[in-house]
């Protein structure tokens, strides 16, 4: 199955700025990118805070929603993980088409995209995406989406983890951070360091680096029951997992809803900071 995402749309790529500072790019990258993605994405000062197609894993593009099953089809890219036989190479790829964009400002759009695979759609996106400056040194990313099922079958969504190999629950909003000489802190309300967050439902989750920090906020109760993927050592990136233990369902004509505010901010934030924007981030 063949794709051709980055055709040309008049109402693609985009930009976000905050005042007159363009602090993201979105659109599809160049070559066979089947989803879209945020890249780069910057601080206020201009440093870069995402990365796309590493060398370590090709597949991760900035910012972006990414799910490696759903009903059997992967949505994230790469091999797809088997059960007894480990990841796998197979002709299981989707496509996140770009239908619209119904909205569009300097700070913001919406999005409606089509979850395609072996020709059907399986499920229809309304995405939103918005910047708002919050300080002379940080603002916030803020990214909902709306994944429904118009078909008449039910469907589920999974992940590694589902499919048998423990810890790999990731799927759904991702944020692949830059690699650095060393590996970013993280820590949350409750606890320090990747083996203290992995996997664990926190209301934010901060990922500090060399002179910048990003705090994920889980921006909707819903949101905020999903465990953290995390990982530090072997590559910086974050993630809300729809599916970290068992698969979630998504029966015909029911909707899954998130919302993350990330706070992207200048300097290596502590804790207390952390909360603060945290905090004012679900008051908005």
């Amino acid at each position: 199955m063949t794709h051709h995402p980055t055709a040309p749309f008049p109402d693609l790529p985009a930009t976000l700025t905050c005042g007159t500072t363009t602090v993201a790019h979105y659109g599809y990258g160049p070559g066979a990118d089947d989803r879209p993605r945020l890249h780069p994405v910057t601080t206020l000062g201009g440093i870069t805070v995402t990365e796309e197609r590493p060398a370590d894993h090709l597949h991760h593009l900035g910012v972006s929603v990414a799910v490696p099953d759903v009903a059997g089809y992967n949505f994230w890219g790469g091999r797809t993980f088997v059960r007894g036989r480990g990841p796998t190479a197979l002709d299981n790829l989707g496509v996140q088409r770009h239908l619209a964009r119904p909205h569009r400002s300097p700070d913001g759009f919406t999005q409606e995209l089509g979850w395609e695979a072996a020709g059907v759609e399986l499920l229809r996106e309304h995405r939103t995406v918005t910047a708002t400056p919050i300080a002379s040194t940080a603002w916030e990313l803020d990214l909902s989406f709306v994944l429904t099922n118009h078909g008449d079958r039910d469907l589920s969504i999974g992940s590694p983890a589902t499919n048998g190999r423990p810890g790999a629950g990731y799927g759904g909003f991702f944020w692949r951070a830059p690699k650095e000489a060393a590996p970013p802190a993280v820590f949350s309300a409750a606890g320090e360091g990747e083996s203290e967050v992995h996997g664990r439902a926190a209301d934010w989750l901060a990922l500090a680096g060399d002179g910048w920090t990003l705090v994920f906020v889980g921006a909707t109760e819903e949101t905020r029951r999903d465990p953290w993927f995390v990982r530090t050592a072997e590559y910086p990136g974050v993630g809300s997992s729809l599916a970290a233990h068992e698969r979630l369902p998504v029966p015909a004509g029911g909707s899954v809803v998130r919302r993350i505010i990330t706070v992207v901010a200048d300097g290596r934030l502590d804790r207390e900071t952390a909360a603060g924007y945290a905090r004012r981030a679900v008051a908005r």
